[in-house]
């Protein structure tokens, strides 16, 4: 299993994601599920903070 660390750059998201697809599909309750789901959580928030998008203006 591997550690997993803050995603701090373009690099460490494009790592984080082919790591995550590697653990794609593990077991619930595994070690690699915890893995996978901790991915998520930093992938995730990676995403919020890099591709943010202006509201919608209203019609």
């Amino acid at each position: 299993m591997q550690t997993t660390y803050a995603i701090k750059t373009k690099t460490d998201y494009d790592a984080a994601m082919e790591q995550l697809e590697n653990l794609w599909g593990a077991n619930p309750g595994t070690p690699e599920a915890d893995q996978m789901e901790v991915l998520g959580i930093l992938i995730d928030q990676y995403e919020a903070q890099q591709f943010t998008f202006a509201a919608p203006e209203a019609v």
